[in-house]
This record gives C-alpha cells, structure tokens and sequence, in this order.
C-alpha cells in the first residue's frame, strides 16, 4: 500500500474506494462492467469509487462477486502481525434490508480462502443473503440471543454456544429472534 493509499484508506467509505478501484483494475474492467455484473447503478459506483458513498453489505456483497473477490477485499486494509479489534469498532458494514451489521475480524489471507465476521442482529426484518461464490460454507456460533440460521427454505434456531455450518453457495437466512443477538460467522471460499 502507498503511503497515498494509507492516506485515503482513513474511513471506512476510502478504505472501500481504494479497494474498488484497486480490483476494478485488476480485473480490467470498465466501470460500466462492473455496475451491470453487480446490478447497480454507474452512477452509484462512481461515488463509491470516489469514497462519497455508504454503501450497504448487499451492495459489496455483489460487488465482490461481480469482481471475482471475496466481500473482505472490499474492506480491509493490509492486515498486521497482531490485530486488535474492541467490540463496537472495525469496519461494520449495515444491510440495507434488516437490522443486521457484519463486521469483518480476520480477512482471507493470501492463499487462504475464509473470513471471520462478528454479527451484531435485533429482531425484525431478516438478512437473506443470495448465494455467494460455488463451493462456499457459512459456519456460525452464536454468542447471545438466538436466531433462525441456515437455507432460507429450512433455518434451524441457534441459542448461546450452538454452531451451525451451511452452504452459502444457496439462499440464506439470518433472523434475530431476540434483541441483542451477537454472533461469530466464517465464511470459506473454495
């Protein structure tokens, strides 16, 4: 990373414009591409390229895909030898369709293919996820609360402690069934 990109990585909203315009040009995509693969408006991307943007976990869920990378690229700076993250800080991304934060913990590493994400829901509308890249499995431990966790067609309810591993190449849900419900999730990409 350049010490310009240090600069502008300062916000949530700059951490992803650098990483979007660093993979758009990866991938060697035009940003017309992009926002027709994820199925958002140019207009919109150009501002989240520009870190003018707050864009929603489904919105970097589908740029990650149409991208080819993980959602974790879109928002992580350069990982460190020892990484600290206090509960309530890291870069928390919103839905925009139910009261649902994912805060990414630990990015896939070079070579390695998962992610650990610290999941903060409140009962209400719940986070359907479209299925994400072939080969994935969603792993989650829930730490209070309990939800309805798993394949949109047949969640299962989670209480403290209790772990669940899924495809998440299908559908998906997460319904908070009390307020304050807290879980850890892994998602492996294969």
């Amino acid at each position: 990373m350049t010490s310009n990109e240090t600069d502008t990585a300062e916000t949530p909203q700059k951490l992803v414009a650098v990483a979007l315009k660093r993979e758009r040009a990866r991938a060697g995509l035009s940003l017309s591409e992009v926002a027709r693969r994820a199925d958002i408006a140019k207009s919109t991307l150009s501002q989240l390229e520009s870190g003018l943007g707050n864009p929603s976990l489904e919105t970097l869920w589908a740029l990650g895909n149409a991208l080819g990378v993980p959602f974790s690229q879109l928002v992580d700076s350069q990982a460190q030898t020892v990484q600290l993250i206090r509960a309530g800080e890291g870069p928390a991304i919103a839905s925009a369709n139910a009261s649902y934060i994912a805060t990414l913990l630990a990015p896939s590493p070079p070579n390695a293919r998962r992610d650990l994400y610290r999941i903060v829901a409140e009962p209400g509308e719940p986070r359907i996820s479209t299925p994400h890249a072939r080969g994935t499995t969603e792993h989650v431990v829930i730490g209070t609360g309990r939800a309805e966790v798993g394949p949109t067609a047949d969640p299962i309810e989670l209480g403290p402690g209790d772990y669940l591993a899924y495809p998440g190449d299908e559908e998906h849900i997460f319904r908070a069934l009390e307020p304050g419900t807290t879980a850890i999730m892994v998602s492996e990409h294969i």
